[in-house]
């Protein structure tokens, strides 16, 4: 078995890791909402104002920075005004994009504010520009965040909230070269100048604007809004229009036609998934390419506000609701995305997973009154010590960790790591299917204590949690981890995601 090095400098601080970049999303599309966080205050299901007391408790344990709503597609056919008052007397719409049912608006502006304060995390409001109004835009952001007195302040007191709420974060648009609209990049471009413009700052409520960005890499997109902020030789900074761009990437084992199950999948299809996981890198290295060439001082954010894995649904279920099981193998995207994130993260301020219940990469399932934590789930929980650390540098030796898929070769072992409050976190992923991959840390320019390993895998990368089989894919103490003079040893097991924990210090 061909022994890998990954060479961690200890001494040498890397860009901070934003906690943002463990974000998630939650749209209304099949029963990410209303069943998932929404179950109704009369509903036997422990709740407090309808909000579901154990996805709460199970999305807090994770530390989750902050919750992207109210879509995806949904939002730029969602107008907030039917989402406020009284829930007995609010409109009813059709959601034409997911399913074609009927949405009765129960759950609304503030029914999302209660949960993300019961979360402990930050709001990102996605706006409608595809079907809204500049005008419906700003006096949403005034209606949320304005003291004082006006019109939308009085309406928001009306319906019972005296104080305004904090939100900075606020996507201008959602795919608008596609359900957002369909539009040119020009045309945008010019939108988000308008809707920058108008939604504002109240008080000191400091808007994080986003622009709907790009889909995987269409680079021309994200120069296209890169220009209107800026054009070579004009100035110094950007202007402040947005603030960050947008791009979503979704992996996949196939063609977009015949994504294949989530369950039902041989080894190639694996090998397959973690080439398209790997991917991610590409993507974002084009993108900040581009943005660096008219924003070297990285003042614009990038924001991968859409990603994880999309399968066909599960038999049975409403093609429309996205609804697909979570296996060992999704947590391995979930590792390798994390990995590519540390490590841009000098202009990657955020990203969400797609989506936080019971739709596409999910970190929890519910049934009724069950509640399934994903194999995702557990690769979140793990590396939440990642959340606002400085990443380290690592440079990995694993010639020999490789695999032929097609006509590309994929590299099995992926390494990152960061310090935070005198604590190393170290994670690592074999993708290999089939063999276990010895791993030499070689640890420079500090001294660790004590390490503490665990490990998430199990016997088949298919295997995956039901509420019969709550922990087939969960985490477990990692024994075998010896202290070198070098620094750690360890063999990581097939197809499995590995953190190593231990103290830290520098030489005085």
């Amino acid at each position: 078995m061909p022994v890998a090095t990954a060479i961690v400098n200890l001494d040498i601080e890397g860009p901070r890791i934003s906690r943002h970049l463990y974000g998630h999303f939650a749209e209304h599309l099949g029963r990410c909402v209303y069943g998932g966080f929404w179950v109704g205050e009369d509903s036997p299901v422990p709740n407090e104002g309808g909000i579901r007391l154990d996805v709460v408790r199970a999305l807090r344990a994770l530390d989750i920075p902050n919750l992207r709503w109210p879509g995806g597609c949904f939002a730029d056919e969602y107008h907030w005004r039917d989402g406020v008052g009284p829930r007995e007397q609010r409109p009813r719409m059709v959601n034409t994009h997911w399913g074609n049912v009927e949405e009765n608006n129960h759950f609304g502006t503030h029914e999302f504010m209660a949960l993300c304060e019961l979360l402990g995390a930050e709001p990102y409001i996605s706006g409608n520009v595809g079907s809204g109004t500049v005008r419906e835009m700003s006096e949403w952001v005034e209606y949320l965040t304005r003291d004082g007195d006006s019109p939308m302040v009085r309406l928001r007191r009306a319906n019972g909230r005296e104080e305004p709420w904090r939100v900075g974060f606020w996507g201008i648009g959602n795919e608008t070269w596609g359900c957002g609209g369909n539009m040119r990049a020009e045309y945008f471009a010019d939108l988000a100048r308008q809707y920058g413009t108008y939604c504002r700052d109240h008080g000191d409520n400091k808007l994080y604007r986003i622009a709907s960005g790009a889909s995987d890499e269409d680079h021309q997109w994200t120069e296209t809004l890169m220009r209107q902020l800026n054009c070579f030789g004009c100035e110094a900074t950007p202007r402040t229009y947005y603030q960050g761009l947008s791009v979503h990437y979704y992996t996949l084992a196939g063609p977009w036609e015949a994504k294949g199950s989530a369950t039902a999948f041989d080894t190639d299809d694996h090998y397959r998934t973690m080439l398209s996981a790997r991917r991610v890198d590409r993507v974002l290295t084009g993108h900040s390419t581009v943005m660096d060439c008219y924003d070297p001082g990285r003042t614009v954010g990038l924001v991968l506000d859409e990603w994880g894995t999309w399968w066909d649904v599960e038999p049975g279920t409403n093609p429309g609701f996205l609804f697909q099981q979570n296996t060992l193998r999704d947590a391995l995207v979930a590792s390798v995305h994390f990995d590519v994130f540390h490590r841009h993260a000098a202009r990657l301020v955020m990203a969400n997973v797609a989506q936080t219940v019971n739709v596409l990469q999910a970190m929890v399932l519910t049934d009724g009154d069950a509640l399934v934590l994903t194999p995702t789930y557990h690769v979140f929980e793990m590396n939440k010590g990642h959340q606002d650390a400085t990443s380290l540098p690592v440079h990995l030796r694993a010639e020999h960790a490789r695999r032929r898929v097609g006509d590309d070769e994929l590299a099995t072992l992926s390494v990152s790591a960061s310090v935070k409050d005198g604590t190393l976190l170290v994670s690592l992923s074999n993708l290999d299917a089939e063999e276990p991959a010895e791993v030499s840390l070689d640890l420079r320019g500090g001294r660790i204590g004590e390490p503490r390993a665990r490990v998430l895998t199990a016997g088949r990368l298919q295997e995956h949690n039901t509420p019969q089989s709550p922990d087939a894919v969960a985490p477990r103490p990692l024994d075998g981890v010896a202290v070198t003079g070098r620094g750690l040893a360890l063999t990581l097991p097939p197809h499995s995601f590995v953190t190593v924990q231990a103290p830290m210090s520098l030489p005085d």
